[in-house]
C-alpha cells in the first residue's frame, strides 16, 4: 500500500459547504456521493471531469503501436485526431512515452482508484511500472526516462541513446513505485545517486548522470565539508539536487535506509551553507563549473561561449560590472527563481512533513522555512505583487540593463522582475501551514492574495477572511496553495474558494473529455497537474483525507539534441495551438 494513503474507508467528516458556497461554487451532497463500499462515486462535477479524463486516457492513450503492445503510456495526443505525440526526428518519427513526464498522471490514476475504490486506474499505472523496470532499465537499474531519454513506442528502443540520465524537477511517484516493485526501486534509487555524484568527498553533483556505471560504495564514502562555490566538474543545479534528495529521502521512508537519510540531509546542506551570510538569499547551485578554456575579455559571449568548460556564465558575463557576487550560484532573477522559491521548497517542505518530529525532518523545515523568508524580506515588494531581481547580498537590479551579452540575455537587455506562480504561492502556503502561520510568511500571502483579486486573508490564520468567489483564476497552483490553508485553518470559506477555481479550471481547460491549456491548444499532455489538483479538491471536499497522492510542483520535458537554433523540447509540441 501506497505511504501515507489510507486504503480502508474511515469516517467521512460532513461539511456545511451547502451554507457557505450556496449560489457560488457547491453542488455536493455527500450522502448521496458515498457508493455501496463507502467510496465517492460520480455525483460532483469535478471527480467526473478526473473519471472521464482518467477513462479516455486508458482508451486512447495506452500503446497500440508497433509490433510490440505494451502498458505504457503515450505523453499525449492530438485533441481532435487522437493521434499521439511524435518527435520528428528527420526520419522515422519517434512515438514519445516518457515514464518520467507522467509522474502526475500517476498520481491521478492511483488516488481515483484510493477514493473512488475502481481499481483498474491503479493496475493500469502498476503495469507501467512494472514494464519499465521489466524492459526500459539499464545494468544498473537506472530507467531510461527523464530530460534526454525515453521509449519511442514503435520499436520499443529508447531514443536518445548516449544522452544522460536527468531528473530536474521530476519527483517521481516512488511511493508507488516502491509498492509495485521494492528491489527495483530501491536499485533504481540507488543507481541515480551513484550515477550523479562525481565527487562525494565534496558532494560534487551533475545535473546529467552517466548509465551503465558499475555501483560504487555509496554511503560509505568519506565526506569533507567544501567551501561554497567550489570548483567542480559538475554543475550543481537545485532543480537536479531537489530530486536527488527526494531519491535519498525515499530509501529512508520507504527502506528505512539511514545512511542514504544522512546523505540527503548533507546534500541539502550544501545549497544551505552557499546562501549568502548577510542576507540568507540563494542558492541556486553551491559550485561553479571548472575552467578548462579561458573566455575572450571583452565582446559577446554566444553559443559555445556559454558552455561550461568556461567556468561560470555569470562571473563571465557580469563579474567586470559586480564584482566577486557575480557567479550563477548568486542570480536572484529569471525563471530559475520558480524553481528555488516555488518547485523546490514544495518538495522540501514534503519531505519534512513526512519526517515530522525526527531531527532531519526539523532541519529540512527550518532550513526551508528561513530560505523563504529571506526571500520575502529582500525580494518581494508588495505594490508590485513581484519579486525584484537581484544578487544574494540584495542588491536590487531593477532598472539596470545587462552589460554584456552572455548566457542570461543580450547586452542592454532589462533585469526583469519575477511575478508569483501558483507553485510558488504553494510553497509560502505550505510553509504557513507548517510553521504555524509564520507572520512574515502570512503578510506575504495576504499581499498576494489582495493582488490576485482573491481576497482579504485578514491579520492572521484565525481571523475569518473575506474572499472573492467571482475570481476567474483556474491555476491548479493557486488551488493546492488554498487548500493547503484550508488545511491549516480548517475554515470552509477557503475550501469554497477552491471550489470556484476548482469550476474555473473545468470551463477553461476541461474540453473534449481532457484537459488542455486551452480552447486553442492543438495537443493534450496527459501529465497536465489540472485534474489532481481537482481530486486534491475532491479529497478535501469528502473529508477522505490522507488518500490522493498531492500535488508536489513536479513537471517533466524532454530535450533534444543542441544545435544552431537552440535546443529542441517537446514543450514546443503543446505549445502549438489552432
Amino acid at each position: 500500500m501506497v505511504a501515507g494513503l489510507k486504503k480502508g474507508v474511515g469516517l467521512i467528516i460532513l461539511l456545511s459547504l451547502g451554507l457557505l458556497c450556496t449560489g457560488k461554487a457547491a453542488d455536493f451532497d455527500l450522502q448521496k456521493g458515498k457508493n455501496q463500499n463507502g467510496n465517492l462515486a460520480d455525483t460532483s462535477k469535478y471527480l467526473k471531469a478526473v473519471h472521464t479524463f482518467a477513462d479516455n486516457v486508458l482508451k486512447s492513450g495506452r500503446d497500440i503501436y508497433g509490433k510490440v503492445h505494451s502498458p505504457l503510456f503515450v505523453d499525449g495526443i492530438h485533441i481532435n485526431t487522437g493521434e499521439p505525440v511524435r518527435w520528428e526526428n528527420g526520419q522515422q518519427p519517434w512515438i514519445i512515452s516518457n515514464f518520467g513526464s507522467q509522474q502526475n498522471l500517476m498520481h491521478v490514476l492511483v488516488g481515483l482508484s484510493e477514493i473512488t475504490g475502481d481499481e483498474k486506474y491503479r493496475d493500469a499505472a502498476a503495469e507501467a511500472v512494472r514494464y519499465m523496470y521489466d524492459f526500459q532499465t539499464d545494468s544498473a537499474g537506472l530507467l531510461y526516462w527523464g530530460g534526454h531519454q525515453f521509449v519511442d513506442l514503435e520499436n520499443m528502443e529508447n531514443q536518445f541513446k548516449g544522452r544522460p540520465h536527468e531528473l530536474k524537477n521530476n519527483y517521481p511517484f516512488y511511493e508507488f513505485m516502491w509498492e509495485v516493485d521494492s528491489v527495483s526501486t530501491r536499485n533504481m534509487l540507488r543507481a541515480m545517486w551513484n550515477a550523479h555524484i562525481l565527487d562525494w568527498s565534496v558532494l560534487d553533483l551533475n545535473r546529467h548522470g552517466e548509465y551503465d556505471l558499475q555501483l560504487n560504495k555509496l554511503w560509505k564514502h568519506e565526506f569533507e565539508q567544501p567551501q561554497p562555490f567550489f570548483e567542480g566538474e559538475g554543475l550543481t543545479f537545485i532543480n537536479a539536487g531537489t530530486d536527488m534528495i527526494q531519491a535519498a529521502m525515499a530509501l529512508y521512508a520507504l527502506g528505512k535506509d539511514e545512511e542514504a537519510k544522512t546523505w540527503g540531509v548533507r546534500l541539502y546542506h550544501q545549497y544551505v551553507r552557499a546562501r549568502h551570510p548577510d542576507t540568507g538569499l540563494g542558492v541556486y547551485q553551491y559550485s561553479q563549473p571548472k575552467r578548462t578554456e579561458i573566455p575572450p575579455k571583452t565582446g559577446p559571449l554566444e553559443e559555445e561561449l556559454t558552455f561550461s568548460r568556461y567556468g561560470d556564465r555569470a562571473k563571465n558575463q557580469f563579474a567586470d560590472k559586480y564584482g566577486d557576487i557575480a557567479l550563477e550560484g548568486n542570480v536572484l532573477w529569471g525563471s530559475r527563481m520558480h524553481t528555488l522559491y516555488g518547485k523546490s521548497p514544495v518538495m522540501m517542505l514534503h519531505l519534512a512533513e513526512q519526517l515530522k518530529g525526527s531531527e532531519a525532518g526539523e532541519k529540512l523545515l527550518n532550513w526551508t522555512l528561513s530560505g523563504l523568508k529571506a526571500y520575502v524580506k529582500y525580494a518581494y515588494s508588495p505594490e508590485q505583487n513581484h519579486f525584484k531581481p537581484m544578487w544574494t547580498n540584495g542588491v536590487d537590479l531593477t532598472g539596470q540593463v545587462m552589460p554584456r551579452t552572455g548566457y542570461y540575455g543580450k547586452k542592454g537587455t532589462p533585469f526583469k522582475p519575477v511575478k508569483p506562480t501558483g507553485e510558488m504561492m504553494l510553497a509560502l502556503a505550505k510553509a504557513v501551514n507548517l510553521s504555524e502561520g509564520s507572520p512574515e510568511l502570512w503578510e506575504v500571502m495576504r499581499s498576494m492574495f489582495k493582488a490576485e483579486k482573491l481576497g482579504e486573508l485578514g491579520e492572521d490564520l484565525k481571523t475569518d477572511p473575506e474572499l472573492n468567489y467571482q475570481t476567474q483564476i483556474s491555476d491548479p497552483g493557486m488551488l493546492v496553495a488554498v487548500l493547503e490553508i484550508h488545511k491549516a485553518t480548517k475554515n470552509e470559506k477557503y475550501l469554497c474558494l477552491a471550489e470556484k477555481i476548482g469550476n474555473n479550471i473545468l470551463k477553461d481547460k476541461f474540453h473534449e473529455g481532457y484537459f488542455i491549456a486551452s480552447e486553442k491548444h492543438k495537443y493534450v499532455r496527459f501529465d497536465i497537474p489540472d485534474p489532481l489538483a481537482l481530486l486534491m479538491l475532491e479529497e478535501a471536499r469528502s473529508g477522505l483525507d490522507g488518500r490522493v497522492p498531492p500535488y508536489l510542483t513536479g513537471y517533466g520535458s524532454t530535450d533534444g539534441e543542441p544545435g544552431k537554433d537552440g535546443r529542441p523540447s517537446d514543450e514546443e509540441i503543446y505549445d502549438k495551438t489552432f
